[in-house]
């Protein structure tokens, strides 16, 4: 009773620190966090100016530009820095998680990244670093690794400080770079406790691409909070993403197979290689209406060579699809949209200035076919003046041959990953 009423109290100052709704406070429980979309109500990182919405939609696919440079980087270990508009763009990912650091515990609230591994964390000292750090000299289970620690060989371009006795990795991350000491303290999902969790304890950052709280890694890499919690999660998960205009929040993060859901579509999870920690699909064929569109094979080919293929991936907001794919869905819609005037807005080119009905999508992937309903599918202005197809054309270079199913168009499913029995499993959830 007496560590509830702790945790309680922790959150409530927290909240009250941070700007967040008292009555956002919704206790985790079990191995369930709630989600929040980092601009939602009960976010204390959503602009402190309201945006336009023309302003909020640039903006976002500013983000997911950069995105998918990071992502398409990741085959060629490139360090990617994007610049658009003469600045550096900020690229965090969209939504966040409750996480308990240390002992006793400190809270921050983590972006949820499944297309990263290593957890990483703002420390003190850490220099271009936000406000909130954990503080890891008052936590008396925090200890640094060594270099001759195993995980010191499992982290980007790892170094040792003089005495050997601190591992040191540096990365690139969107459009910034981290330096951070490699590090183990116990983390407390929900009611889950995980002790000599491995993390990286963020030193310097350069760019402003980095999650002002940290990152939790869902991706498959060693160093994942599935590859660390194997006993604990099976490496098993599921989440339901709220939509960032929902007043309140009701996603969720469950952890491990207990509770998952028992009616559930699967598709088998693909591994490739060129980029081993994400989610591959085999995406077959995309259906616009009742008509199955005519797409090139050679766009949305699963290729573990060149790392192409299509992912599920929690970070970027807009689906983005090879040209020729985008091309035959975005042809299709239009035609039976039936109205002749189309506009653009920033990178979204199919627009209109009139109340349209619009076609259901749907994605078809072996095994199973996820249709989309007009909310997954269009943005729509705040006055409702201006309606858009929610999905791009991705960037056109060699490393990002790369179709992302993107967080927008998973909103309201609850998507299971289960990998050791290499699936993914959507089913439609209210999360709003």
């Amino acid at each position: 009773m007496k560590t509830h009423i702790y945790f309680s109290l922790v959150f409530f100052l927290f909240s009250v620190a941070q700007g967040l709704n008292p009555k956002c406070e919704t206790q985790d429980h079990g191995s369930n966090l709630q989600v929040f979309h980092i601009y939602s109500p009960c976010s204390p990182f959503k602009p402190s100016k309201p945006l336009s919405w023309e302003e909020d939609v640039l903006q976002t696919q500013a983000k997911d530009q950069a995105r998918l440079q990071y992502l398409s980087s990741l085959v060629a270990k490139k360090s990617v820095v994007p610049i658009a508009s003469g600045r550096q763009i900020v690229q965090s990912p969209t939504y966040i998680v409750r996480a308990n650091i240390g002992t006793p515990p400190q809270t921050l609230l983590m972006a949820m990244d499944t297309s990263n591994d290593a957890a990483w964390i703002p420390c003190t000292g850490c220099l271009g670093c936000s406000s909130t750090v954990f503080d890891n000299a008052k936590s008396t289970t925090f200890q640094s690794l060594g270099c001759q620690a195993p995980q010191c060989k499992q982290v980007q371009n790892p170094s040792c400080d003089g005495s050997g006795n601190t591992c040191i990795f540096n990365m690139t991350y969107g459009g910034s770079t981290i330096a951070a000491n490699l590090s183990q303290d116990t983390f407390t999902l929900a009611n889950d406790s995980v002790s000599s969790y491995t993390f990286g304890c963020l030193q310097k950052t350069t760019g402003n691409s980095v999650p002002p709280q940290g990152l939790l890694g869902l991706g498959r890499g060693p160093l994942s909070l599935l590859s660390q919690t194997q006993d604990l999660y099976q490496a098993t998960f599921s989440y339901c993403l709220p939509n960032f205009r929902s007043a309140n929040f009701s996603g969720s993060l469950r952890l491990g197979p207990v509770g998952q859901p028992v009616r559930i579509k699967y598709t088998p999870l693909l591994k490739n290689p060129r980029r081993p920690s994400l989610y591959f699909v085999n995406l077959i064929g995309i259906r616009v209406g009742n008509k199955v569109v005519d797409i090139p094979p050679s766009a949305i080919a699963f290729n573990p060579t060149t790392g192409a293929g299509t992912i599920i991936d929690s970070g970027t907001v807009f689906t983005r699809l090879v040209e020729p794919a985008y091309v035959a869905v975005r042809d299709e819609f239009r035609r039976r949209v039936k109205v002749a005037n189309v506009t653009s807005l920033g990178g979204f080119d199919t627009c209109y200035t009139v109340p349209i009905v619009a076609p259901t999508i749907t994605f078809m992937f072996t095994s199973m076919n996820v249709t989309l309903p007009q909310d997954n599918l269009l943005i729509h202005s705040t006055a409702g003046s201006i309606t858009c197809l929610a999905m791009a054309s991705a960037p056109d270079n060699v490393n990002s041959v790369l179709n992302v199913i993107a967080n927008m168009q998973q909103q309201n499913h609850r998507i299971l990953f289960d990998v050791p029995n290499s699936r993914l499993g959507v089913a439609r959830e209210l999360c709003t």
